[in-house]
Parts: structure tokens; C-alpha cells; sequence
């Protein structure tokens, strides 16, 4: 007589804050796991508790350094190796997403890059939020379940209750995403174009659509340097926005971002805890994703639907 396998959840060094909020909501205890680092800069990760048999869930956001990818990956194979039943990567930020296509010549895709690895590593199936771009489902050949932040940011904008909200897109890579918000919200949509002179660095925006007297909402994915973002926000507060919020699912917040929003017109910035973030800034709203993750390991579990999960 055949018994279910378990349930086991694991955190990579950097995710473990998400991890256990994950395993507090199934109800389970975190596994135990250990990290070793030798002198050089090498390390190894190892399980000391039995994994074989079991569903394995590992909880990893791949956020600079690369490390966190390795270390992922290493986890992979040492639950593949240890006879575990199902490997699942539980990744909230998945990395090197912005590397989705050949944009110029002689340049690498590393999004398919890092699907490869995580394939050679023997996962069996993915769990991510809001990737820059829907096409890197395809690049897996396991199942990935592609989760998105509109189940928490859409309950968190209706609470605000304000009047004469516009969505604006940040670029015209975002406009799906922002057309989907303002379809949900029954508002307008606007949409910033921008031209760039080298990554990380806007040579020319403009507002295609009216932001005077609205408050309006910035629909992103991520928000790095918040170069774009913030220019995006000022310039709409002097174009009559009666407000300018911004929500972005992953904080990478690098660089200057905090000088900046710090020193913008932003009235909220709303972010995910996809990738961990001291928010050092009043302006910022960390809203935690662990209970969607829970709730779609559950049901994947389980083998159910997770359909209702989404909202977009």
C-alpha cells in the first residue's frame, strides 16, 4: 500500500526570511540544510535531514551575485542525488530575465542560459513571479508556473480608495501588463516612452496620454537604479498629476534607486519581499508574496488547479 510522498521545504542562504514564512503558512517545519564556504570563495551546500522519497521545494530568488544561482543549482542536484521524488525551484525573483532575446549582435540569452543550467541540474518544475518577459516559459521543457503580484497589489490599490486612478506603463514593454491592471480597475491607461542611451540610463521620456488631475499608478516589473522611475513621476507631477504611486514587484533597488526615490515627487513605492530589502526609505511598502507561494505549493501538492490564483 502506497503512502503520498512528503512535503519538504528548503531555503537557499539568501531567501531563507521568505522560505520560512512559506513553511509557517503550510503548516510545515523548514528543512534542515547547511551552507559551507572554503577560503577561496568556493562553497557547498548538503541536506541533514533525508529528502528521498519526498517533494522538494526550494525557495531561491536569483538576485546578484550569481552565487545565489549556484547555490540554487547545487541544491538541485544534491536532492536529485539524495533520491528525492520531485525537485521543484521555488524562485520569486527569477535572474538574468532581462537577457530574454538577441537585441544586438554577439550577445548572450541568458535567461534561456540559466533555463539550461536549472534543466541540467534535474529540476522538475518551476514557481516564479512576474517575469520581465512571458516568453521565458518557453524556454523551460518542465512545467513552470508563472505567478503574478496583481493578486496582492490589486487589493492593496482598491484599499487606498482613490479617485481618478490612471495606470501608467513605464515603457511599451509594460503596456500589457498596465492594460491588464486597467481593464481589472476599470481605469484609464497611459503609457511613458523612453529612449536610452546605454543600460540603466535614459536619454528621453515623454507621457503618451493625460495625467492631469489623476493620481497615478507606475506599473513595473522591477525597479533597479529607478532612473526611469523617478524621471517618469516628476515629470508627470509637473504635467498636473494630482499624485504619482509606483508599484514594482521586484526591488533590486541598486545604485543610487534609494537617493532617488528618496528625492523624487513619488508619493509610495510598493514592492514585493521577492528579493530581501532593509526599506530605509519612508516612501517604501513591502508586501509579502510568501502566502502565494504557499497557497500554489499547496495545490500543486496536491495536484489542483492553481487557474484561480490568478488575476491578470
Amino acid at each position: 500500500m502506497s503512502t503520498k510522498a512528503p512535503i519538504k521545504i528548503f531555503a537557499g542562504n539568501k531567501s531563507r526570511y521568505l522560505a520560512e514564512q512559506v513553511a509557517n503558512q503550510l503548516g510545515v517545519k523548514l528543512g534542515e540544510s547547511s551552507y559551507t564556504e572554503f577560503s577561496d570563495g568556493e562553497f557547498c551546500t548538503y541536506y541533514d535531514e533525508t529528502v528521498r522519497g519526498a517533494y522538494v521545494f526550494i525557495v531561491q530568488s536569483t538576485f546578484p551575485p550569481s552565487d545565489n544561482l549556484m547555490e540554487l543549482l547545487l541544491m538541485i542536484d544534491a536532492a536529485k542525488r539524495a533520491s528525492a521524488y520531485k525537485v521543484i525551484a521555488v524562485m520569486p525573483y527569477f535572474g538574468f530575465a532581462r537577457q530574454d532575446r538577441k537585441d544586438k549582435p554577439r550577445v548572450s540569452i541568458g535567461a534561456k542560459l540559466v533555463a539550461n543550467l536549472l534543466t541540467a541540474a534535474g529540476v522538475d518544475r518551476i514557481m516564479t513571479l512576474d517575469l520581465h518577459a512571458d516568453q521565458i516559459q518557453g524556454f523551460f521543457d518542465v512545467p513552470v508556473d508563472h505567478l503574478y503580484a496583481s493578486s496582492i497589489f490589486v487589493p492593496y490599490l482598491k484599499n487606498l480608495q482613490l479617485e481618478d486612478v490612471v495606470i501608467a506603463a513605464p515603457d511599451m514593454g509594460g503596456a500589457k501588463r498596465a492594460n491588464a491592471y486597467s481593464k481589472f480597475l476599470h481605469t484609464q491607461m497611459v503609457i511613458c516612452h523612453k529612449s536610452r542611451k546605454r543600460a540603466n540610463e535614459v536619454a528621453k521620456l515623454t507621457v503618451i496620454g493625460d495625467v492631469k488631475g489623476k493620481n497615478v499608478v507606475i506599473l513595473d516589473d522591477m525597479v533597479d537604479t529607478a532612473g526611469t522611475l523617478t524621471k517618469a513621476a516628476d515629470m508627470m507631477m509637473e504635467q498636473g498629476a494630482k499624485s504619482v504611486r509606483a508599484i514594482a514587484t521586484h526591488p533590486v533597488l541598486s545604485g543610487p534607486a534609494y537617493e532617488r526615490i528618496n528625492n523624487s515627487k513619488i508619493s509610495e513605492l510598493i514592492v514585493t519581499d521577492s528579493i530581501p530589502i532593509k526599506p530605509i526609505s519612508d516612501k517604501i511598502k513591502v508586501l509579502s508574496v510568501a502566502h502565494v507561494f504557499a497557497d500554489v505549493i499547496n495545490k500543486v501538492y496536491n495536484c489542483k488547479s492553481i487557474s484561480s490564483t490568478f488575476i491578470e
